[in-house]
């Protein structure tokens, strides 16, 4: 059985490494054309060159190498089979303690102690209680639900909002359209983590930066997304910002990846950005679920985690 490893924008080699000692008797190749007269079975991609899956007709199922899918789904040519993305507690823990960093650096004032220390400026500033304040979480996924429940722990409010309704403990559920001005009217601090798909993709927009609370504890709004940089607009964003609708935003992930050295973003004093890292994906971590994941395909067993490309996640 012969496995390709499919990665464009960084080395594939720790991959490779990592892939190989989870199953050191698979043969896993980074280009089809190593696999000689060997058919391959299973992609594990992240951004594959468009069209090259549909090149592959022995090919079983497709494994994203992250928690999402987008990247993969953009391929307009893609095989009729399985895809399947990663659900692992490496990956939510790492963007709990993202989310769980910037909520607190926000709500105990990071950036204006910075700008204070900066000036040799001794002011303590009047701080609300974590249960004076509602974190508002845009997706109840896998990932929403850990960070929700971290936060539940440090004291704060949290509020949820997905597509579809959902019940999870200790946190009031929004759902769908006719509940979004209702979950934002209760977010102090909102956190975006959904999926990039055709119904979210702009959806953090002038609409929704509009209806979001205009008074709170912290002095106004705060947006955090680690979700998917296709989720928001960029420019309105920063209209939000000049115009005092938001009051600061932590931002990972954006339209266009590396962050060109011209964006706005780059030196907005009310912006804290990170290049994509609120969740890497650890090889280490992730290969030996990956391998045991095709292991049981090949004995038969029902594939885990497996997309509905309709809904794209």
């Amino acid at each position: 059985m012969t496995i390709l490893l499919s990665v464009t924008g960084f080395d594939p080699s720790r991959w490779w490494q990592a892939l190989h000692e989870a199953a050191p008797d698979r043969n896993i190749v980074v280009d089809p054309a190593d696999a000689g007269n060997e058919p391959i079975d299973y992609a594990v991609v992240w951004k594959q060159p468009p069209g090259l899956l549909a090149t592959l007709p022995d090919l079983k199922a497709i494994i994203s190498l992250g928690a999402g899918v987008d990247h993969i789904l953009a391929d307009r040519e893609l095989p009729q089979v399985p895809i399947v993305r990663i659900v692992a507690d490496d990956l939510k823990e790492r963007m709990s303690e993202y989310v769980v960093w910037r909520v607190l650096d926000h709500f105990r004032r990071g950036r204006a102690y910075r700008q204070q220390q900066s000036q040799k400026i001794w002011h303590e500033r009047m701080q609300p209680a974590a249960r004076e304040i509602t974190v508002g979480i845009m997706g109840l996924g896998v990932l929403g639900i850990d960070a929700a429940a971290k936060l539940k722990v440090l004291g704060f409010d949290v509020v949820g909002w997905s597509r579809r309704e959902k019940s999870v403990e200790g946190v009031r559920s929004f759902a769908g359209e006719a509940e979004l001005s209702a979950f934002l009217g209760a977010s102090d601090i909102l956190v975006v983590l959904l999926p990039l798909t055709a119904d979210t993709r702009g959806i953090v927009g002038k609409d929704l930066l509009s209806r979001m609370k205009r008074e709170t504890p912290l002095g106004g709004p705060v947006l955090i997304n680690a979700g998917r940089g296709g989720l928001q607009d960029e420019a309105a964003i920063l209209d939000a910002l000049d115009a005092d609708l938001l009051m600061e935003a932590s931002l990972d992930v954006f339209t266009v990846e590396p962050l060109p050295p011209e964006s706005r973003l780059w030196s907005h004093p009310k912006v804290f950005v990170t290049p994509h890292a609120a969740a890497l994906s650890d090889p280490d971590a992730l290969a030996p679920i990956i391998m045991r994941q095709i292991a049981a395909h090949e004995r038969g067993e029902a594939l885990d985690n497996v997309v509905d490309r309709k809904t794209g996640y």
